[in-house]
């Protein structure tokens, strides 16, 4: 099972309109994704709902698939709280990851992938090596933010096959 997860809990983000399109994709390539969006969840304390989301979620995914804003430079603590909150060995141990940044800069978030590269790989997580920064999104979306650029959605294609080969 994969699970594609958001990596920020901001209501309204546009890394959730990237979240979903990468759901679709999924979707259309006959796989059965979950999505994980954390703005709803306490991430402050183990709450019986972030046990769900481990039990239903996190423990079951083999495939995770992190969208990771860029935020001061790196990724959003939100995601950083949600796995410490965790039982890592039994939601992360041996599992893999891809990752995408997204950003409205030009760098795509590479420093912030980077970073939870080495967290992941910490966790014993196995990191594909296709991570994809997608750079100016502001300008790749349309108002409502759908993805619209067709150069990145062709990049997004070919990652999530080799994503499913690995």
């Amino acid at each position: 099972m994969i699970t594609v997860i958001c990596g920020t809990n901001r209501k309204g983000s546009r890394t959730r309109n990237i979240v979903f399109y990468y759901r679709d994709e999924l979707l259309k390539m006959g796989e059965h994704p979950q999505v994980l969006l954390p703005e709803g969840i306490d991430l402050n304390k183990r709450t019986p709902e972030l046990q769900k989301v481990e039990e239903e979620m996190l423990i079951p995914s083999d495939k995770f698939i992190f969208i990771l804003p860029e935020y001061n430079g790196s990724f959003p603590g939100a995601i950083k709280t949600l796995i410490d909150m965790c039982r890592v060995p039994e939601c992360f141990y041996g599992k893999k990851a891809l990752l995408t940044g997204v950003a409205d800069g030009r760098a795509g978030n590479l420093r912030g992938m980077e970073h939870f590269t080495g967290i992941l790989n910490h966790m014993k997580v196995i990191v594909h090596p296709d991570k994809l920064p997608i750079s100016v999104l502001k300008k790749l979306v349309n108002k409502e933010g759908d993805l619209m650029d067709e150069e990145t959605k062709k990049v997004i294609e070919k990652q999530l096959k080799e994503f499913l080969d690995f």
